[in-house]
Order: C-alpha cells, then sequence, then structure tokens
C-alpha cells in the first residue's frame, strides 16, 4: 500500500513527524486546489496572491490565527507575544540563537504584523559575495544563482504594492528608477540622534525606506505615530502583508485559513507533492489539503522542519533532501545593540517610526578593517518591558539598582546594527531527537556559531556605534547582545548536489515543490531581509505563471 493509500485509509503515519501511534484522520479530504501555500507572512501571501490573480485555486494555510487589527492588536508589550512564534525550539552551538528574539512571526501575516517595517534593498555585490570577497576558510562563502538585475523590477513592484515611504534620494545601492511611492516620515529624537552623531564624523546619513504610509493610500489611513509599531498597528497604516496582499488574495478567490498547523508534505508513488497534512485549532485530528503543487513559506526554521518531517522511503532523510542540505548552512544575522543616556529627553519609544534614520556606509567589505562584508546601523526604539531585559542583560542590573536607572528610561537612545554573517554547514536546523510540541511532531533543534569573521565585523560595528553616540552628546554608553534575521537551511543554487532548490525556488528534487522564503538565501545581506524575501515570492509567481503555461507543472 502506497503512502497516499495509508493517508486515505485514515492510517497513522509511521515516518518522523506524527508519533504516537494512530492519528485519527477524517475520512475526506478538500477539495484539490492548484496550490497549496504553507505560511501566510512576508513570502506566503505574495505568492499567494499573485497566483490567485494569474487563475490558480489557491489555499494559503498558516499555524496561526487570521488577525483582525482593530480587536486583536492591543498597545501592550506583554499582550502582543501572541504575534510571534514561542513555540518549544531547542537552541546549541557556541553563540546558541535567541530564539525570543528573532522576527519569527504566527498568524496570516506572519512577522510583518509586528516588525519595523524597514524597508531596504539588497545591493548588487551581495548577490556576488563569493566573487568579489573570495574564499573565506571554515566558511562556505557563495554567489547567488541569480543577480540583483533579476529582482530589481520585483523590488519596484513589492515597493509599490507596500507603498513604502521613502527619501527622494537614497545614497546607498544601485541608484534608484524611480521615487519612492510616498514621501519619507519625519524624524524623532532617536533618529536625529542617529543624524547628529553622523554628521559631526563625516558619515553619511539617511532617513529609512519604512513600510508604513506616509499619506493615505486607498482605504488605508497615514500613520499616526502611536508609537507602538511592533505591538500589532491597529490603524493599517503598517503595509503588512495582513493589509495589502492578503486582501488582494481573497478578493482573487484564494482561502486563508488560519490555525492550521501542517505536519507534512505528502507525495505519490513517483515522488510528486499530492497535498499536506494539518491539524486545525482545537482538534487533534489531521486534515489533508490536496493539491497539484506546494509551495512552502514557513521561514528558515519552520520550512525546513517540515521537509525533515515529511520524511519517507522516497526521501529517507526528509523532503527534497537527496543533497543532504535540507537544514544545513542556518545564518542568523549579528544584531548588536548600543545605548546611550543624555541629558535631555529623547522618548525613544516615541514615533514616528522606529528606524526612522539610517546609515548603510559600512554595508561594504572595506579596506584595513580585517574582515569582509557589511553592516547597517539602525535606529532602535524599544518600550520599557524590553528596555528593563536590556538592562539586565546589557549592564547587569537587577533589583535596586535596575529600579533607579530605569527612572531615566526616557533619557537613553539607541542604535542596533544589521550585519552579514558567514554560511557555514556546521549551523543547521535538525529535528531534536526527543522533545516533541503539542501535535506530536519533533521540534526543532537550531544550532549556531559565529564565524571569526563575524566577531570581528560584530566588534567594528559596536565601536563605531559608540563613537555615534558620543558624538551625539551621548554617556553612559553601554552595549546589548542581540540576534535578528534569519536565512539559509534551504539554499538556492545550480548544483543539486549541493542546494535544495533551483534559481526559481523549485525544489530540485520534488518538480511540483517550491520554497519561497528566507530559508533559500545562499548567502546573508547587511540588510533588513523582508523586501527580498517579498521580491523573490513576486519572482516566484510570475516563474510558476511561466511554467504553467508550457507545461512544466
Amino acid at each position: 500500500m502506497t503512502q497516499q493509500d495509508q493517508i486515505m485509509a485514515g492510517w497513522s503515519l509511521s515516518a518522523p513527524g506524527i508519533h504516537g501511534g494512530r492519528v485519527p484522520m477524517r475520512d475526506w479530504s478538500r477539495e484539490e486546489v492548484d496550490v497549496c501555500v504553507v505560511g501566510a507572512g512576508a513570502s506566503g501571501g505574495v505568492v499567494g496572491a499573485k497566483l490567485a490573480e494569474a487563475g490558480f485555486s489557491v489555499v494559503i494555510l498558516d499555524a496561526g490565527p487570521h488577525w483582525d487589527p482593530m480587536s486583536d492588536f492591543i498597545s501592550d508589550e506583554h499582550a502582543s507575544t501572541k504575534l510571534f512564534w514561542t513555540d518549544e525550539r531547542i537552541t546549541g552551538g557556541n553563540d546558541p540563537v535567541e530564539l525570543g528574539s528573532n522576527n519569527s512571526g504566527r498568524g496570516v501575516g506572519g512577522s510583518t504584523v509586528h516588525y519595523s517595517m524597514v524597508a531596504l534593498r539588497a545591493h548588487p555585490h551581495h548577490f556576488r559575495r563569493r566573487t568579489l570577497e573570495g574564499s573565506i576558510e571554515d566558511a562556505d562563502h557563495r554567489d547567488w544563482p541569480l543577480a540583483f538585475e533579476d529582482l530589481e523590477p520585483y523590488y519596484e513592484e513589492v515597493e509599490e504594492e507596500l507603498q513604502i515611504a521613502g527619501p527622494t534620494f537614497y545614497p546607498w545601492g544601485k541608484p534608484r528608477r524611480r521615487r519612492y511611492p510616498q514621501r519619507e516620515h519625519e524624524l524623532n529624537a532617536s533618529a536625529n540622534v542617529l543624524v547628529r552623531g553622523c554628521a559631526k564624523l563625516g558619515i553619511p546619513v539617511a532617513p529609512s525606506p519604512i513600510a508604513t504610509l506616509s499619506a493615505p493610500h486607498e482605504d488605508r489611513p497615514p500613520c499616526v505615530y502611536r508609537g507602538f509599531c511592533n505591538f500589532g498597528c491597529t490603524t493599517n497604516a503598517k503595509s503588512s502583508i495582513l493589509v495589502t496582499y492578503i486582501p488582494r488574495a481573497i478578493r482573487a478567490g484564494a482561502e486563508i485559513r488560519g490555525n492550521a498547523m501542517v505536519a507534512r508534505i505528502t507525495h505519490d508513488s513517483h515522488g510528486r507533492a499530492t497535498g499536506v497534512l494539518h491539524f486545525r485549532k482545537g482538534s487533534d485530528e489531521l486534515f489533508q489539503q490536496r493539491a497539484k503543487s506546494v509551495i512552502v513559506a514557513g521561514y528558515a526554521i519552520e520550512s525546513p522542519r517540515l521537509l525533515l518531517n515529511s520524511a519517507g522511503s522516497l526521501f529517507p532523510e526528509g523532503l527534497a533532501n537527496s543533497s543532504g542540505r535540507v537544514g544545513k548552512y542556518f545564518m542568523v544575522q549579528s544584531s548588536e545593540q548600543v545605548y546611550a543616556k543624555f541629558t535631555e529627553r529623547i522618548n525613544q519609544y516615541k514615533a514616528p517610526p522606529p528606524g526612522g534614520a539610517i546609515t548603510e556606509h559600512f554595508n561594504r567589505t572595506m579596506p584595513g578593517v580585517g574582515f569582509v562584508g557589511g553592516y547597517t546601523i539602525e535606529v532602535i526604539g524599544p518600550h520599557p518591558v524590553d528596555f528593563v531585559a536590556k538592562m539586565a542583560t546589557g549592564r547587569g542590573l537587577w533589583g535596586e539598582g535596575l529600579r533607579r536607572e530605569m527612572l531615566d528610561y526616557n533619557c537613553f537612545s539607541g542604535l542596533g546594527m544589521v550585519g552579514a554573517v558567514m554560511s557555514n554547514v556546521n549551523n543547521e536546523v535538525k529535528l531534536h531527537e526527543t522533545e516533541q510540541d503539542q501535535y506530536g511532531l519533533p521540534v526543532s533543534h537550531v544550532i549556531f556559531s559565529y564565524h571569526d569573521n563575524d566577531k570581528r565585523l560584530i566588534k567594528h560595528a559596536r565601536e563605531k556605534m559608540t563613537e555615534i553616540l558620543q558624538a551625539a552628546g551621548g554617556e553612559d554608553v553601554w552595549s546589548d547582545h542581540r540576534m535578528a534575521h534569519l536565512f539559509g537551511t534551504c539554499r538556492m543554487g545550480l548544483d543539486p548536489d549541493d542546494s535544495v532548490v533551483n534559481v526559481d525556488c523549485r525544489a530540485h528534487d520534488v518538480p511540483n515543490l517550491f520554497i519561497c522564503d528566507g530559508s533559500v538565501f545562499p548567502n546573508s545581506t547587511g540588510v533588513n531581509p523582508s523586501l527580498t524575501i517579498q521580491a523573490l515570492a513576486a519572482r516566484t509567481a510570475d516563474r510558476i505563471c511561466d511554467m504553467a503555461r508550457r507545461g512544466e507543472l
């Protein structure tokens, strides 16, 4: 009996991924659709909307709720933890990833409902790092199999849809062919600290491109500068996937199914994907969604976890993993933060949006610094609860000393880096041997260690941020260790023996399976990744349409 026969008969699955004996399964299957997208975030929402508009029947599944901004988003730090992926994950390595502080999201819209909205393009040199920087000892330094020019029209497409607000002239990267759709936002006090410090040091600085409206657009109002951007925008000014691409998908006929935790991808005896099995909130039954093609858009931890959980007789090491590269080359951007106290009130939590000013002056390989790659310096504005934690970890304060220092909360201002990291085969996401989640699925075991090059880059960034804050008049400078955006684990490449997907995000091993999120990045960049992830998703949708027209799916 084939695996598909077992599924239809309601048998339990013995392959890794579903444990604890027989799992009850509904004796019916949802009508087969053209495309099932797993994940409704930065990539899944974009690719799902575009395919629905192209005439495909589409179902988009997400493990979290389909949020209603007016009733579900609250201007409260603690209450907003529900927007993050907080399921158990096991970490290890020399520099264990702080999974509570990364940008994974749970719910329709993914991390875009709580991210800082900094919308930067990768630079042309980010796609050619191996060519430009050469080989690096103890690192698997790679070029992308596509060029900046391949993504450039999709950057413009996504910027228009999200109505990115940015400056008339942005001094870094390839010169823009046209202006940002909306004017730049005003700078808050923390952003002006960065501007003041950079001006004194001769470092170029500019308003940051941000994915929130600075003027009305269609039925959405401009940002009212509430200052709770990272806790869910209740006014819909933030251009999250939840309020941009998801409504487009729904209007085009796509079904958005929240609270649907996908357990595994099914396949037939020929190795073609046939759909997904998922749990629904409040039920311990498995439901099947049949599909002619499957797109995985769960990000750099959940995407490889799903593929590894989908192992079977044809794919004993995990679905689409004949190369053994699923889960490998995990990367997490360095995000060290530096703070200083000022004599005047800064009110770092106050809007306009966080990240309102930026410098990419160091986002390049610089001569004589002892490392390759670069980083961006951005403004940050932690709210009180988050800042208490930073005080505790960064300064070792606790009790009465912490309470006294927090009385000066409004006088602090901070900067954060977004740094490129090296790709290393020993950094990986795998299935934990014993720990399981609430569905009986093995949890992710995430292993990460910084490369020596990464450590030198972080040290350089910390020193430069300190200089900027001091030049702006800051005193009592201190730093806090942090990690940020995730990459790798299903990397893109031309060689099926050394990568998981091709240049079109199509799995080498499974012709009707696509992986379309930050996991396909062959290397990291020195900028926030959301815009590149969205541009890749927009391109992937067009490539799938081309394949369908040629009968290649």
